[in-house]
């Protein structure tokens, strides 16, 4: 059997079924931890989504388990090394992410620097009259902005904001794309109109973006999060947007979100919530229907490839 943790599109399910029974859920919600224990007690293959936390107690409640493929291109969630001790094979989806994930911190950019949300707000309550002189933002031509992490989504990041003309300047140890100027992170941030953060979550990426680095920040400047929610510090965060410290935040990504973390938060600050200076998304990063095909149709190609006796093709162990 193959349990896939999220309700799959069509044809996802069709090339599963080709290759065992699938179970998933028939809503949005995920299933609670006692119904996904009891699915995964006769399952060989587990399809994981943002939702999953896999560590040795779940795989210890899954003992026919062979693969766990990720619709994922990140894992923190997903305990690698207790999937490898059981002999399981983890596959995450390493680039089909990336494209849609990178429009949207664009997007989001916009959104925040043009107070989008703030002026739908005013036209729909029925208090726009015609022009005023209100809602001044800032926009991305000539802005400098700091591109946290230059990997493949980061790398994507500068390619779209190039044709805007931003300054732009990158924080990575080993990557550089043309256009970007790599600096260290103090440098990169003194005197940035915007920063975009695309670090994955590691050990040594929580809340790298704290009160530290909020205060070499200029007041104007927007911060916005596509990486994982805890590289960024939101408290941190919300402390300096209530005290005028910068101009604005937004994000794709919680902290809540990372189940790996036994102290995360368990849910968005209130702060952040109520403030103006805010824009947020679901978890939106890729959610076209065409990206969210193509990562589970690769996803359970992975799930193919074990199952009929080999290594996942995308595979991590």
């Amino acid at each position: 059997m193959i349990v896939a943790t999220a309700r799959v599109f069509a044809e996802t399910r069709v090339l599963l079924e080709a290759v065992a029974p699938v179970v998933h859920p028939d809503g949005d919600a995920p299933w609670d931890a006692a119904t996904l224990r009891g699915h995964l007690a006769q399952a060989t293959a587990m399809m994981a989504f943002m939702t999953d936390h896999v560590d040795g107690a779940l795989l210890d409640a899954a003992p026919r388990l062979r693969v766990i493929a990720c619709a994922l291109k990140g894992y923190d969630n997903i305990d690698v090394a207790a999937c490898a001790a059981r002999g399981v094979q983890v596959s995450i989806v390493p680039d089909l992410l990336t494209a849609p994930t990178a429009e949207l911190a664009v997007g989001l950019a916009i959104g925040l620097g043009r107070h989008i949300a703030a002026g739908d707000a005013l036209v729909r309550g029925g208090g726009f009259d015609g022009w005023r002189p209100v809602l001044y933002g800032q926009g991305l031509d000539g802005a400098v902005v700091a591109v946290l992490g230059l990997g493949a989504l980061g790398s994507a990041i500068v390619a779209r904001l190039l044709p805007f003309g931003c300054l732009l300047r990158g924080v990575d140890a080993a990557n550089g794309p043309p256009g970007v100027t790599r600096l260290a992170l103090n440098e990169a941030l003194t005197g940035a109109d915007i920063v975009i953060n695309a670090l994955p979550l590691t050990a040594g990426t929580r809340h790298l973006v704290g009160a530290a680095s909020l205060a070499l920040l200029p007041p104007h400047a927007l911060l916005v999060n596509v990486g994982r929610g805890s590289t960024v510090d939101e408290a941190a965060v919300a402390s300096a947007l209530q005290a005028g410290e910068l101009g604005g935040y937004a994000a794709d990504v919680f902290g809540f979100e990372d189940w790996a973390l036994a102290d995360r938060p368990r849910a968005i600050l209130p702060q952040l919530l109520a403030h103006p200076a805010t824009l947020f998304t679901p978890h939106l990063g890729s959610a076209t229907r065409a990206a969210r095909r193509a990562i589970e149709l690769r996803a359970a190609a992975n799930v193919a490839d074990v199952l009929g006796g080999g290594i996942a093709r995308d595979a991590l162990t």
